[in-house]
């Protein structure tokens, strides 16, 4: 009859030694009743004296049992080992990924952390009075479908060129003004100017004014 094995007992090595350690058993336990036969025999004439070749056999079969017994169990310790050292390495990978999943983990707080500062971060876009989105999108209605993160990229560089143009306009009405202002610089001093050839042609007339008035 198989010896029956423990239900978690599945690698073949250990199976391998557990039937060589219960055949070993079923000799010694051989032996020990060819021994009590022959004890009994000693002590009584009508029983019958197992012959020594049993014996003989029963040894022979132990020896080579035993022999079988250390080969296996030799094998099975060397599995052992090997078992070992994978288990060994293996739980080294695992620290070794456990480790990184900690780092990685690590890394998504910290950039979560770092969006979070982004959302929250007070943008200079936000203080920008820009034109209300229903005029843009009358002056732009193909961007009616636009996500908002694009919609407000695309009013920003509106707002850009507007204020542009307008600065430029800025500008060139500043330069009208200098122009203009610096004309009627040139015009005052001319008339202040001519002013002053008008008095000096009053003085320098007098004298010919009053001999119109002497009388003759």
């Amino acid at each position: 009859m198989a010896p029956e094995y423990p239900a978690r007992i599945q690698e073949p090595h250990l199976q391998d030694c557990l039937l060589s350690l219960q055949e070993t058993r079923d000799i010694c336990l051989q032996l020990l009743q060819q021994d009590r036969e022959r004890a009994l025999a000693t002590t009584d004439s009508n029983a019958m004296l197992p012959p020594p070749t049993d014996r003989a056999k029963s040894q022979k079969q132990l020896y080579a049992s035993i022999a079988r017994l250390r080969s296996v169990h030799r094998n099975a310790y060397m599995v052992l080992r090997q078992t070992k050292q994978t288990t060994s390495e293996a739980r080294q990978e695992q620290d070794r990924l456990h480790l990184q999943l900690q780092n990685l983990y690590y890394q998504q707080r910290h950039l979560r952390g770092e969006i979070d500062a982004c959302l929250d971060f007070p943008h200079t876009y936000k203080d920008i009075p820009l034109v209300p989105e229903e005029d843009y999108l009358d002056r732009h209605p193909e961007d009616a479908e636009k996500d908002p993160h694009e919609l407000m990229k695309l009013r920003l560089a509106d707002e850009r060129a507007v204020r542009e143009e307008l600065e430029a306009q800025r500008k060139q009405l500043i330069s009208k003004k200098q122009a203009l202002i610096a004309e009627n610089k040139k015009r005052k001093d001319d008339l202040a100017s001519l002013d002053e050839h008008l008095k000096k042609f009053i003085e320098s007339s007098k004298p010919i004014q009053e001999t119109f008035k002497k009388e003759y």
